[in-house]
């Protein structure tokens, strides 16, 4: 008889701001319908409620690991799915990089504060100009993850992922920026990637039976 697992830790409250469109509305850009049909729950118009207990799970799992300053009840970040167009405009005025990426991670939190390495992407959410609510009460704030669905379209097959194993693995990068993960150089990014596999992998372990993150 193989051991019990552990029970699973408790996920925080997680106040999530998401949304499908542009940096500036909630506006479909042309051409996502037929990546919104492939991303299955991600990418549904329900998609806020998996992607809040996904992204709650993640941060039981990593709350262990996290300095005294990051480790709070309750959590507020945003999570933006967008187009090519967007996502290049945001990467020119944030890093200087007008070109299309996969994932920006704008985090709120100051490194130098936390004591955890600098993160990357760009400037508080506040500034970004996504107009969300950081939210208030205990809720501390982590910052805002934005994908390019069509750039992670394009590299799922690469990474032997279909469009939501894709999604997946590119959120659990953002996710480890907004707490103070970075990778300047190839042994960092190669203990962050393992990270993120580590994170997917507890994700389906504690899938319900339906499967439904398999």
């Amino acid at each position: 008889m193989s051991p019990a697992k552990p029970p699973r830790p408790p996920a925080p409250e997680v106040d999530l701001a998401f949304r499908i469109g542009t940096a500036a509305a909630e506006v479909l850009p042309p051409g996502l319908e037929g990546l919104l049909a492939a991303g299955g729950a991600l990418t549904a118009p329900t998609a806020e409620a998996p992607w809040q207990e996904l992204l709650g799970r993640w941060l039981a799992e990593l709350k262990p690991e996290l300095p005294p300053q990051l480790a709070a009840p309750a959590y507020s970040l945003g999570l933006l799915l967008t187009d090519d167009a967007s996502i290049a405009a945001l990467n020119g005025q944030w890093r200087h990089r007008p070109e299309a990426t996969d994932v920006l991670a704008f985090a709120a939190q100051d490194a130098a504060e936390t004591g955890l390495a600098p993160p990357s992407g760009g400037p508080e959410p506040s500034d970004a100009g996504f107009g969300w609510d950081p939210g208030d009460g205990e809720a501390l704030e982590l910052g805002d993850i934005v994908i390019s669905l069509e750039t992670a379209a394009r590299q799922a097959p690469d990474n032997a992922h279909d469009l939501a194993g894709e999604l997946l693995f590119l959120a659990s990068h953002g996710l480890l920026h907004l707490l103070g993960w970075d990778h300047p150089d190839n042994a960092s990014l190669t203990a962050m990637l393992a990270r993120q596999e580590e994170l997917i992998a507890a994700l389906r372990s504690g899938a319900d039976p339906a499967g439904e993150w398999q």
